[in-house]
């Protein structure tokens, strides 16, 4: 994910305090429903097709899912790879910062499940 400055950051840096300003540009993307769903579903597969997605992730609408695609690319931390074949294919992976935020969050999805 690209470097944002964080000009409205309010942290004063004291204590043992942790500053969460920059969590606010990916809270914003992985707080969309599905969004942390796609991440785990594309990094467990390495490459997926849309249509795969669509059937590892039940219940999500096309819609969404696509809307979630376009967000979670715009911000790269998915790539979308067309093919020029007949039919078309396109295939969707995650990009290093993807992978770094899927790693990231394994450990918040064992805590969970050590609760269940």
């Amino acid at each position: 994910m690209e470097n944002e400055s964080n000009a409205s950051c309010t942290c004063e840096g004291e204590g043992s305090e942790v500053c969460l300003c920059p969590l606010e540009g990916i809270m914003e993307i992985i707080s969309k429903k599905w969004s942390i769903h796609i991440i785990g579903v594309i990094g467990n597969h390495k490459r997926l097709r849309y249509n795969k997605i669509m059937e590892k992730l039940e219940g999500i609408s096309p819609k969404s899912l696509s809307d979630r695609l376009k967000d979670l690319e715009a911000a790269g931390l998915v790539k979308r790879e067309a093919f020029a074949e007949i039919p078309p294919r396109v295939e969707y992976t995650l990009t290093r910062d993807g992978e770094e935020l899927r790693d990231a969050i394994i450990p918040l999805m064992n805590w969970v499940n050590s609760r269940t």
